[in-house]
């Protein structure tokens, strides 16, 4: 039976679970369950504490999990484990931050003391930027150290930046690191039922970003319409009842649905329909 750890609560939680609900698996109903079942997948799931996934996979103990990129790589794991597929749910950036107007860049660290809460993430940063700075281990509120004296600057997740500000302070430099939800596993090992898994979550990935596209056109301009939505592969060309026309069908994506719709009716289709897609495998 595969053993799928995943975020036992918060907004990663609810993405994590979201996902594998769509992906065709059972889900905890209750927040206080912490393993399940799900016998006609042959899964078994145990909700965890994000922070703590990447060491369960990495020793083995579980075969794959749903963490945060940043977490994962916090974790070190030392190549015990490794990411498998990133999910494009939980954006954030790891960045630094100071007080406003007193760092520009990372550089300027050097000889400083930077608070964070993934410390294992910025130490292997700063020795791979050759910066030689103190590194204070903070479990929470890092925007505090400063005014506290405890930092000279930090190094936190920030998704909008309002509590830095909020805090008197401002993100500089480039971003240590983009992160999001990513599926990591065992280095080197492939489970039964891992393959399946993967399948499934890139399937609901794709159902994600893409719509499927209907119209009709005419045969003389099936080759440019086809130049407008190619599709995945190629898009299904299927002969209408009046020979002079044909109907296509093709997916395409979400984001540019109707800019592509706009050009396929000024081109001279008709008939344009977009038809949301539920589950695929690609």
């Amino acid at each position: 039976m595969l053993r799928v750890a995943v975020p036992n609560k918060g907004a990663l939680s609810e993405a994590a679970t979201s996902m594998l609900t769509e992906a065709g698996y059972i889900q905890r109903r209750d927040s206080r369950e912490l393993v399940i079942t799900d016998p006609d997948n042959d899964v078994e799931f145990f909700y965890l504490r994000p922070r703590d996934i990447a060491v369960y996979v990495g020793r083995g103990i579980l075969d794959v999990g749903v963490t945060g990129r940043d977490l994962f790589l916090d974790a070190e794991v030392n190549g015990d484990a490794e990411e498998l597929l990133p999910l494009g749910i939980g954006a954030s950036n790891f960045r630094f931050a100071g007080p406003v107007g007193d760092f520009t860049s990372a550089g300027q660290l050097n000889g400083k003391r930077i608070a964070t809460s993934y410390d294992g993430l910025l130490r292997t940063y700063l020795q791979d930027q050759g910066i030689d700075a103190t590194v204070v281990r903070l479990d929470g509120a890092v925007e505090s150290s400063v005014r506290l004296g405890v930092a000279d600057a930090i190094a936190d997740v920030v998704e909008t930046g309002n509590t830095l500000k909020a805090a008197g302070m401002e993100v500089f430099g480039d971003p240590i690191l983009r992160s999001e939800a990513v599926v990591i596993g065992r280095t080197g090992s492939n489970p039964h039922g891992l393959d399946v898994l993967m399948r499934r979550l890139q399937g609901v990935l794709v159902a994600r970003q893409y719509v499927m596209l209907d119209y009709d056109v005419r045969r003389e301009l099936v080759d440019q319409a086809c130049k407008l939505t190619p599709g995945l592969e190629s898009p299904t060309v299927s002969p209408l009842q009046d020979t002079d026309w044909f109907a296509v069908r093709s997916m395409v994506k979400k984001s540019s649905t109707n800019s592509i719709m706009d050009e396929l009716y000024d081109l001279g289709a008709r008939a344009i329909l977009v038809s949301t897609i539920h589950a695929c495998r690609i």
